[in-house]
C-alpha cells in the first residue's frame, strides 16, 4: 500500500478543514474530477468531517471510501464508485461493545478473524465493527499480506462468511 504524503495531506486538510465541511455545497467539481464529485456525493449523504479517504479496488473497479465523522458523534464509511461518482454503500462504524452490534453478532471476533486470515494470510493491522445498510453487522479486517499489500476482508458477524474483499491502493488521513 502506498501512503501519500504532503500533497495528499493537504488535499484531505482542504476537504476536512471544518467539522461541517463549510461550503461543500459550493464545491463544483469538473467533469474529469471523480474525487471532487465523490466528496460532494458522500457529504450529501452524511454531512460532517472527512477524516480518511481510501482508494481501493473491489472486483477490479475503483472505489473511494470516505470515513466521515458527523456532528452527532457517529462515524460513517461511505463508498463511491470512481467511474460513476455514485454512492454504492454506506455503513455505520460502531464500537465493539455497541448494543446493536453485540445483539446481531453470533460469530466471535476471534472466529471471524480466523476466517479472514485463513483466506488471506497476513497480519491484522485494523479491525472495524460495522452496521450494514441491510441491518446486518460485520467485522472488517485490514490485513497486511507478506507482499506488503493491504487487503480489507469483511466477515458477516452473523454467519461468519466472507462477504467482501478489496485491495487498498492508498489511504490519506487518520487510521
Amino acid at each position: 500500500m502506498v501512503r501519500l504524503t504532503l500533497g495528499a495531506t493537504l488535499l484531505v486538510a482542504a476537504f476536512g478543514a471544518s467539522s461541517a465541511f463549510a461550503g461543500h455545497d459550493t464545491l463544483k467539481p469538473k467533469s474529469y474530477d471523480s474525487l471532487g464529485k465523490c466528496v460532494k456525493a458522500a457529504l450529501t449523504k452524511h454531512d460532517g468531517k472527512i477524516v480518511k479517504v481510501e482508494y481501493k479496488s473491489e472486483n477490479k473497479a475503483g472505489v473511494y471510501e470516505f470515513d466521515v465523522q458527523t456532528p452527532d458523534g457517529k462515524a460513517w464509511d461511505i463508498e463511491c464508485d470512481v467511474k460513476t461518482s455514485k454512492i454504492i454503500e454506506i455503513e455505520e462504524e460502531v464500537k465493539a461493545d455497541d448494543a446493536k452490534f453485540v445483539a446481531l453478532a453470533k460469530v466471535s471476533e476471534a472466529d471471524a478473524k480466523a476466517t479472514a486470515l485463513a483466506a488471506h494470510p497476513g497480519t491484522v493491522v485494523e479491525i472495524e465493527y460495522e452496521l450494514e445498510p441491510d441491518g446486518k453487522a460485520s467485522y472488517e479486517f485490514d490485513i497486511l499480506e507478506a507482499d506488503g499489500e493491504e487487503i480489507k476482508v469483511e466477515v458477516d458477524a452473523t454467519t461468519g462468511k466472507i462477504v467482501e474483499v478489496s485491495y487498498e491502493n492508498y489511504q490519506i488521513g487518520e487510521e
